[in-house]
Parts: structure tokens; sequence; C-alpha cells
């Protein structure tokens, strides 16, 4: 088929489905939610939703069965530095594609600076193998394609496709797409050898796609909607040059502006009793102070308890509570999990990531299995962590593996599970189980470490000389519930529970939660703005700290406190989404309206239709079972336990914390600031840490 012809039928494509008349017949306009649909926002009505989850499906698979094993092979032969070196090489030869499209948006200062970025890494980079053009002269590389030009040509993006090979497209993208096919100076150069060439660009290309496709496959309950999330999502931010350096540049200069001329960027002084006032509003919640409800317990006297931090975290520089909070997704030391001179796919890969294994128990006949990761030290016998991760996460969490390299590098066994708030989780249980009633949940996660570790110790002819377990956030409040249920049934033989930033009373913590989740409210009309402004920072920040793991920090994240909470309640939505998802058994396959029902729920509302409506709890008596005030018994009379606290967590007041102090007593360590999980990375919390994990005997290094 000529050319012309291509472009006639494609031409005729986008009148037909952009037609008001085919429109009125296959959708309806879509419903307003009580929180942001992101897929409609970014994409609009998905027009086409049963015929592109079907086509999404078939990708996958063509993708497992034919793609990756051609990838990984690939990823086999060619180490890191030379697929990075020919993807180098590739993208200056897209030139003249970004050329034109800097020059549709009639961004002429853009075009030159292309210009000179090729030309220069053209000779002095040798081909383009290199990029002097950004280590040398500091021309950061700007990721342009035609379909941004077209969009600024005013032409329509039109409905969301999902094709052969394609998981994420428009009409609007496909045309940019065939106009940059004569752009590409290779279409004109034809041999044999040149083929093979060119079969070699796109699989090297390719390759780097595979660590995406494995993130949304294995995170989410439903990969098809956050492919759709993150398409929309990204082509916005190109659409309208977010993805620019000077969005961050500009976003540090003003956090640093903002902390030199806020008082309030200072660490709360606690131990002031004029801090705990009833009068405190729904902001001061928000930012981590707090309001504070009514306390009755009589062998408490929280009036005369100074709480004071029991560690100075001196130049930690804190913003306020939600943004300190991601400090840790970005300051890890991912390079000591990761590091390796291979890709990710390559069968040569022995980093440490790569040395821990997969495998499954069986919970419930007819089920799911319930998968978990573990890496064993040659000494089978050795001391055993298992790890419990925040809430929603799943066994790929990769703070998770950052602890697990902490413990194994101090002669430990590690196993890695789940949230039992999470998907994966649910669909390994009974039918009709429901995560939300503490005791229930962790009964459960107690009998999956139990054939956990039975299974390990059976096929390693091994018993672990000792088990630590070891929680964050949502898992931190499921570790000390476990260790109640032990101290009065001992089955798992554990010695010791490591308990950092558990919610106090987790219906309080729902709350908060779910009053973040309603400022995006405050200025619903740019959402598109503030969501895209902000996941371009976190694109950029992730880029630099992947680029160059071991010098990347920063004193401060360039988020207000607006971004920072639009990024967290982005993802803990997205945690219930999924869960939701799952709960209604939802086909993938399938148009669903489900969206619609998840997109209107909050985290209360799920506990009213899922946790109050199938039990006969009144709210006091769900508060109570959900609370650490119920495990107090427990707290008061064992030594056993450590609990890991800041002042400055939103998710918890002042009074929670005083009320945890006089039960905990020593057992409670509190930081002055890190806000919720904030301080990880930090070289004071290791150390306290570590205190409480004593070196194994047996210690088998990996370096």
């Amino acid at each position: 088929m000529s050319l012309y012809k291509k472009f006639a039928l494609f031409f005729a494509a986008i009148i037909f489905l952009n037609s008001p008349v085919y429109a009125k017949k296959t959708l309806s306009l879509p419903q307003e939610t009580k929180y942001p649909d992101y897929a409609g926002e970014f994409v609009g009505v998905d027009k086409f939703e049963g015929f592109n989850r079907k086509m999404f499906i078939f990708n996958r698979k063509l993708n497992k069965y034919a793609l990756k094993p051609i990838h990984v092979i690939w990823a086999s032969i060619m180490p890191k530095y030379g697929m990075d070196r020919i993807q180098s090489a590739y993208t200056n030869i897209e030139y003249p594609k970004r050329l034109v499209s800097t020059l549709l948006q009639r961004d002429f200062k853009a075009s030159g600076h292309e210009t000179l970025r090729f030309i220069t890494n053209t000779t002095l980079g040798l081909g383009g193998l290199y990029d002097p053009a950004y280590k040398w002269f500091k021309l950061e590389p700007l990721k342009e394609d035609v379909a941004q030009g077209l969009a600024k040509c005013k032409i329509k993006q039109g409905p969301y496709l999902v094709l052969p090979f394609i998981n994420s497209t428009s009409p609007r993208s496909i045309l940019g797409s065939l106009i940059e096919c004569p752009l590409d100076p290779s279409m004109y150069i034809g041999s044999p050898i040149t083929a093979a060439v060119k079969a070699g660009l796109l699989i090297n290309r390719t390759a780097y796609l595979q660590p995406v496709i494995k993130m949304v496959e294995s995170n989410f309950a439903d990969p098809y909607d956050i492919a759709k999330k993150i398409w929309g999502l990204e082509r916005f931010i190109k659409e309208n040059n977010y993805d620019r350096k000077e969005i961050l540049e500009l976003a540090f200069k003003e956090c640093r502006e903002n902390i030199k001329n806020d008082e309030t960027g200072s660490a709360l002084n606690v131990g002031d009793e004029k801090n705990l006032t009833d009068n405190l509003t729904v902001d001061d919640t928000i930012r981590g102070y707090a309001w504070f409800d009514k306390i009755e317990d009589n062998n408490l006297d929280l009036t005369n308890t100074n709480l004071l931090p029991d560690v100075i975290l001196d130049d930690f520089n804190p913003q306020c509570p939600v943004t300190d909070a991601m400090r840790t997704a970005l300051f890890d030391t991912e390079g000591l999990v990761n590091n390796s001179i291979w890709s990710e796919l390559s069968l040569w890969n022995r980093s440490f990531a790569k040395k821990i294994k997969t495998s499954s128990v069986s919970v419930e006949p007819d089920r799911d299995e319930y998968k978990f990761k573990y890496i064993l030290q040659k000494d089978k016998d050795a001391p055993l962590v298992i790890i419990y991760p925040s809430i929603g996460e799943g066994i790929t969490s990769h703070h998770s593996v950052v602890f697990a390299k902490m413990f194994y590098d101090r002669g430990y066994s590690v196993v890695i599970q789940g949230s039992h708030f999470h998907w994966e989780f649910v669909k390994s249980l009974p039918k009709g189980y429901v995560p939300g009633i503490p005791y229930k949940d962790v009964a459960y996660l107690r009998q999956i470490s139990g054939k956990i570790i039975e299974k390990l110790e059976n096929k390693n002819q091994c018993k672990f000389r000792d088990k630590i377990v070891i929680g964050t956030s949502f898992g931190a409040f499921a570790t000390l519930f476990l260790a109640d249920m032990e101290s009065r049934e001992n089955t798992l033989n554990i010695s010791r529970y490591i308990s950092i930033n558990p919610p106090i009373e987790l219906l309080y913590a729902v709350n908060v939660i779910d009053k973040n989740n309603e400022k995006w409210k405050d200025n619903s009309n740019c959402i598109k703005k503030r969501v895209a402004t902000s996941a371009s920072k976190i694109i950029q920040l992730s880029q630099q700290k992947s680029e160059n793991a071991a010098e990347f920090k920063f004193d401060i994240l360039p988020f207000n406190e607006d971004e920072a909470r639009l990024i967290t309640c982005f993802v803990l939505r997205q945690k219930l989404s999924d869960l939701i998802f799952t709960l209604k058994n939802t086909n993938a396959s399938k148009r669903t309206d489900v969206y619609n029902l998840i997109n209107n729920m909050s985290y209360q509302d799920y506990i009213d239709k899922y946790i109050l409506s199938a039990n006969t709890y009144t709210q006091d008596e769900l508060d109570n079972k959900t609370s650490l005030y119920s495990i107090s018994e427990y707290l008061k009379n064992n030594d056993n336990y450590r609990i890991f606290h800041t002042l400055d967590d939103y998710l918890v007041n002042q009074i929670q914390l005083k009320k945890i102090r006089q039960y905990a007593g020593k057992n409670l360590v509190l930081f002055d600031k890190g806000s919720h999980l904030g301080y990880l990375y930090r070289k004071e919390f290791k150390d306290e840490l570590l205190k409480d994990i004593p070196q194994a005997q047996a210690v088998s290094m990996i370096k």
C-alpha cells in the first residue's frame, strides 16, 4: 500500500472515530466523582475500552512469549554500558524529528539548542555514542516528538487506543509517528547490513521498556488502567513542555526561599504544652500538628509527661511533614541493591536485588498461591528477618529490598512479605475475605509466615536459629499485633519485633489521609497542571538518581505542600483502587464501570461499606479494635519490641505519642524530625535500628 493510501485511510479513521454521531452511539459523558479520575482527566473517555483491554492482554502475552525472550538474550550479550552507548547513538540520529517538533511548536530557542547538541555529539561524541553536549557544556537533552508539535498546531488527540505491539496511543500520536518515518535517516539506506543494524537498534531501544512493563504488571491489580494513566500523564507533560529542566530548577529555588523565609519550617517544639490544644484546625492536622481526641484512661497522667525526642536530626532541613515523608523514596541507596554492569534483564546480572528469589505457599485451596521473596545465607541455619511493608505494598517494594540488604550483610536470611492491605494478599485468601480488622488480618499474616518458615526449613533442611519481624507504617502496625498474639500463644518463636512509624489509631490515620485526599478540590480547575508538574519533578529526579545513584543527594525536595499531598494521595488512592478492583472480582478483559465506584470511595467509605456493614461493631468498638491501645497490656509488660517514631509524623498526634510513651517506655525511640518514614536513609536511624539487630555469627557479604 502506498504512503498516500495509508495517510488517506488514517485520516478517514480519525474523522470516523471523532465524529459526533459515532460518539453518541458508543459512550456516555464522564460522571463527576468525589476524587479525580486521572485516566479521564488525561486521556478522556475511553471509547473503545472493551477492544483496548483485549488488545492489551494480547500485547502482554506477545511480550511474555516473544519479545521479552529476545530482549533477555540481547541484554545478556550486551553489557549495560554497550546498550547505553547504542541508545545514545540512536537518540542522536533522531535529531530531525526533534527539530521538526520544536519548529512546529515555534520554539526556536529549543530548535537551536537541539541543533547545537546534535553537532556537538556527532563530532565530539563520536557519532552520538557519548553526550559531551551535556557533560561538558550542560546542554540538557530534550525529549521531543512530532506529536507534541501537532498538539501545538491544535490537532486533537482523538480517542485512546491499544493496537497490536502498541500498548498506548491515539490518532494524533500515530500521525506523529508516520510523519517521523521519513525523518529517520536510516530509512534511505537499504542493505542487509543496514537492516540488521536497524533491527539491533530497535531491539536495544525497546529493551528499555521491559522494566516499566514488569513494574506495571507486577504492582497493580489492573495494569491496563495504570498504563493508560501513565501514557496520558506522559503525553500531557510532553505536550506542555513540563519535562524541561527549568521546571525543576525553579522548584528548588522556590522551596529554598520558602524554608529561608518561613519560620514554620523548623521542628515543632513538642515540649511546649501550649501546643496541646483542642482549637487546631484541619489544616493544622494535615501539617502534622493534628487535632486531639478526648482520651479517657485513668491510669495515664498525660499532663505531666514531657514528650521529648530521643534522637536529633541536626541537618534535616524540614519542609512540611507531607513533603518530608517523601524523602526516603528519593534518597535511598539504590546502587547498593541494583548496581551491576549488566541490564536488569541480563542473565548475568548478579546484583543483590537479582539474587533474591521468589516462591509461594498455598493458603486456601482453589485460590492463588501467596508469593513471597527470600534470600538465605550460606549457613542455612542463620537467623531470619521477616519484613512486613507499608500499606498496599507487594513483595516488589524497593525499600523492603534495601532493608533486606542491610540485614543480609549482618548475617541474616531474609523473607519479604506483602502488605495484608494488598490485592495479591486478598486473592490468596478465602473468597469473601476483606482486610480491615487487625486481629483477623494479622492472624492470616501469622499463618502465612508460619507456612513460609516451614517451607524454607523443609526445603533447605535447616532450622533458623532466631527470628525477627520488622514492619514499616501499616506493616509496623501489623508487627505489633503479631507480637501481642505471639505473647499469648507462641507459634513462630520470634525473639524481636521492630515497628517503624506505626499508626497509633488506625481510623485517625485514615481520617487524615481522607482529609489530605479532599484537598485537591481547593484548586480543582488546574488539577491536570498541578499533577503533571509534580510528576515531572519526580521523573527528572528519578532519572538523575538512576544516572548517578552514588552521588544523588539533595538537602531538600522540590515539592511544596500541595504537590507533596497530590503525589502521596495518588499513591494511596491507587492502593485502595487495586484492592476494590480485586474485591469486586472485576474482569480485566472487559469494559468496566468499577472506577466510578472507586473514584467515589474514601478510606472511611471503604470502612463503612466493607467493615462496619459486614460486622456487628459500632464505630467506637472499631476505633478500639484498630488502635494500639487494644494491645496496651502487651506493650506494658513485654520488652521484646522496639517502636521507632517521629514527633512530626502527620498520621499521629502528640497525645497519641504520649500515651504510647507511657505504655512502651524506653521501647519507644522518638526522632525530632522525619515525618512518616522520611528519615529511613539517615545514618542516625540505621545506627539506632542496628542496635536491635545483633551481628549474626556467620556472615556472607555480597560485594
